[in-house]
């Protein structure tokens, strides 16, 4: 069994074909895909999403680029999702520097809020992160009791260390197959085995031989063969410690 523990499959590039987008998982050995919301519209879409398709679980959540856009009401409907017995985690939420869509202090603000609901309902969030690597670990360190994942991971190894004390688990996407990018692949060679994840991210971030195209759910697959190969395992046995982790942490069936 494959997991992909992180998915946007509500985007509309996947319109004229997310049925046969499903079926290719399927068939590739995907058999779980954690369905991740960005916003409140989008959100709500991942659960009308997972109502009817097996293995498809949904989450609910503000990424930092809509920050400063919500608003409490949004936040109300956010966490009234996040309740739900079927959602699985809180998020996608964090934050990103790089962009900088929304101002910083929403951002920072966004986040906490999210830590704390994920903290009240003991379910996991799922953290994004780019360029903010400081603040990020700041924001951990006054949520000391939230577990959760470092979704996309695309850092090295020496910024670690912060996110594995605090007992979150590490996810890799198709960023890590990337040539040029060894300081990733030391990262995923480093990461216990009991707390490594894979992703496509999709439809961002397509593995290496199709960047530049949209991504989905089967080319995690890709990311198992390169992440197996760096830690020098077969990638079916990558595969069911991913899936036992993603089992563990998001508490699935």
């Amino acid at each position: 069994m494959i997991t992909d523990t992180h998915a946007h499959i509500f985007w509309d590039s996947y319109d004229e074909d997310r049925q046969a987008t499903l079926e290719r998982a399927r068939e590739a050995g995907v058999e779980r895909v954690i369905i991740v919301g960005t916003d409140l519209a989008t959100s709500k879409r991942c659960f009308e999403l997972c109502e009817n398709e097996p293995g498809l679980y949904p989450t609910a959540g503000i990424h930092p680029h809509d920050a400063q856009a919500s608003s409490p009401e949004t936040l109300l409907a956010i966490e009234e999702l996040c309740r739900r017995p079927d959602c699985v985690a809180v998020g996608e939420t964090g934050l990103d520097y790089f962009k900088e869509y929304s101002p910083r202090e929403a951002q920072l603000s966004n986040f906490r809020w999210h830590l704390d609901l994920a903290q009240t309902l003991d379910k996991p969030v799922i953290i994004h992160c780019r360029d903010a690597h400081e603040d990020t670990v700041r924001a951990l360190t006054d949520a000391p009791d939230v577990r959760g994942v470092m979704h996309c991971y695309t850092m090295g190894e020496e910024e670690l260390t912060p996110y594995l004390d605090a007992g979150l688990y590490i996810s890799f996407s198709g960023v890590v197959t990337f040539p040029k990018n060894e300081e990733n692949r030391r990262a995923a060679r480093a990461v216990p085995s009991d707390r490594i994840l894979v992703e496509t991210d999709c439809p961002f971030l397509a593995p290496q031989g199709w960047r530049g195209k949209r991504n989905e759910p089967a080319r995690v697959r890709a990311v198992l063969d390169v992440v197996a190969e760096t830690r020098g395992v077969a990638w079916e046995a990558l595969a069911t410690q991913t899936s036992q982790n993603a089992e563990r942490l998001f508490g699935l069936q």
